[in-house]
C-alpha cells in the first residue's frame, strides 16, 4: 500500500483519515516572523522593488511605516496652462451645444410654417404643389440668423418708443424748462466767455505811445484801458437815479454824479464811472460785457480818458469790492483829482460791486481845477448795476 492511499481495517473498510501531529511545536515568534516575511514581499510588490534585504528588517520597520506613505503616491497640481485649457473646453462645449440649439430651433420653426402653409393650401391650387424640403443651415448661418431677428425687434422697439406719445409733453417740457434758464442764465454764461475772449475793440488812434505827452484828442468822451482792450464813449451829465444810468450804459459807460463825487476828468475830486460786466442778451446795448475783465486791473496798471479834446493819464491805487449800499465809499475827501470805475461782481450777478480807484499822472494834477460845489442832492441809495434777471422781471426785484 502506497503511503498516499488510506489505511483500512482486516474487513476493507477503509479508515478515515487522522490528523498529522507535528513534531516539533510552533511558537508565536515564529509565527509573526513568517507572517511579517509575507507581508513585507507584498509591500515589495506593491512598491516595485524586489531587493531581498528589504525582508531581513524585521517588524519593527513595518510597524513603523504608514499606511497612507504605502499607498497614496502625490498628484501634480494643475499649472496655467491647465486652466486656460481646461476653459477653453468648456467655452466650445457651451458655444456649440447654443449653436446646434438655435439651429434646431430655427429647423422647427421652418417646419412648423411649412406644415402651416400646406394645411392652408390644401384643396386649393397649390394643394398638388411640393412644398419646398428645409434647407439645413450651418451654426454659423444660425447666429447671424438670430442676430438680424435681435436687431429687427430692437428697432421695432425704438420705432414704437419714438411714436409713443408719452414722451412729447416731457420733451416739450424740457425744451421749456430749458428756454427759461437759458433767459434767466445767459448773461452768466456770455459774460464769463466774454471775460476770456475779449475782442480788441481799441480803435488804433487812441494807441498811446508816451503816456506822459499831453496831445490833442477828439472832442468825444472815451475811456480808454489798454490792458483790458476796452475803449469805450463815456455817457456825461445822466441824473443818478437807476432808470437813468441804465439807459445811459446802453450807450457806453455812465458818468455817476453824487454829491461828495461829481468831478469830471481835469477837475479835484472823484470822477465815477459806471459801465456793466454782464448783463441780459435780450437788452438792448453793444456794451453789455464792456467791463467783464476789470476785475484783471491790477495796481499800477494805466487808464486813459478823453474830456473836451484833452487826454487824461490815471494810474490804479486801489480796488475793493463792496456792497451796492455801500454810496459812502465813492464820498470821500482828497485834493488830487481820481477816478473810480465801478461794476457788478461776481460776473453775471448784481450781488456786489467792484471798485477800481486810479490817481490822475498827467497832465500835471496840481494844476487841475477845484472840485464843483455840491448841488444838494440826495445821494442815491444804490450803486447802479445791472438790469433785472428774467424772474425778476417778471415777480419784481432787482437792480
Amino acid at each position: 500500500m502506497s503511503p498516499d492511499e488510506p489505511s483500512s481495517d482486516q474487513s476493507g473498510v477503509p479508515l478515515s483519515p487522522q490528523p498529522v501531529q507535528p513534531t516539533t511545536p510552533v511558537s508565536d515568534a515564529s509565527r509573526e516572523a513568517a507572517a511579517q516575511i509575507v507581508r513585507n514581499q507584498i509591500n515589495n510588490l506593491y512598491d516595485g522593488n524586489s531587493n531581498n534585504s528589504q525582508t531581513a528588517q524585521g517588524a519593527d520597520q513595518y510597524a513603523q511605516t504608514s499606511p497612507y506613505d504605502r499607498t497614496a503616491a502625490t498628484h501634480p497640481q494643475p499649472q496655467i496652462e491647465d486652466w486656460k485649457q481646461y476653459h477653453s473646453a468648456w467655452q466650445n462645449y457651451y458655444q456649440k451645444y447654443y449653436e446646434g440649439y438655435y439651429a434646431q430651433s430655427l429647423r422647427q420653426s421652418r417646419g412648423s410654417l411649412n406644415q402651416q402653409s400646406t394645411s392652408n393650401n390644401s384643396g386649393g391650387y397649390f394643394a398638388n404643389q411640393p412644398v419646398e424640403e428645409e434647407v439645413s443651415m450651418t451654426p454659423d448661418e444660425a447666429v447671424f440668423d438670430l442676430r438680424q431677428k435681435l436687431l429687427g425687434k430692437v428697432k421695432d422697439s425704438a420705432k414704437k418708443v419714438r411714436k409713443s406719445r408719452h414722451f412729447v409733453p416731457i420733451t416739450a417740457a424740457l425744451i421749456v424748462v430749458l428756454i427759461f434758464a437759458f433767459l434767466q442764465y445767459n448773461r452768466v454764461i456770455i459774460s464769463n466767455v466774454m471775460a476770456y475772449v475779449s475782442p480788441g475793440n481799441i480803435d488804433p488812434q487812441n494807441i498811446v505811445i508816451d503816456p506822459s505827452t499831453d496831445v490833442v484828442v477828439g472832442p468825444d468822451p472815451m475811456l480808454i484801458i489798454p490792458k483790458i482792450n476796452v475803449d469805450v464813449p463815456v455817457i456825461y451829465g445822466v441824473g443818478s437815479d437807476y432808470d437813468s444810468q441804465m439807459a445811459a450804459m446802453v450807450k457806453g459807460v455812465a458818468h455817476f454824479s453824487i454829491p461828495g463825487a461829481s468831478s469830471v476828468p481835469g477837475q479835484v475830486g472823484n470822477t465815477v464811472l459806471s459801465g456793466h460786466s454782464s448783463n441780459d442778451l435780450l437788452d438792448p446795448g453793444d456794451y453789455k460785457f464792456i467791463f467783464a475783465q476789470l476785475d484783471k486791473l491790477n495796481v499800477g496798471d494805466t487808464i486813459y480818458a478823453n474830456y473836451k479834446s484833452k487826454r487824461y493819464t490815471y494810474t490804479v491805487t486801489k480796488k475793493e469790492v463792496v456792497k451796492p449800499t455801500d454810496v459812502n465809499k465813492l464820498v470821500y475827501k482828497t485834493d488830487k483829482p481820481m477816478l473810480t470805475l465801478i461794476t457788478c461782481t461776481p460776473l453775471g450777478t448784481s450781488t456786489n460791486r467792484l471798485l477800481v480807484t486810479a490817481e490822475q499822472v498827467s497832465p500835471d494834477p496840481s494844476a487841475a481845477t477845484k472840485a464843483p460845489a455840491d448841488s444838494g442832492e440826495p445821494a442815491q441809495a444804490t450803486i447802479p448795476g445791472n438790469s433785472p434777471t428774467f424772474f425778476e422781471r417778471i415777480f419784481g426785484g432787482g437792480q
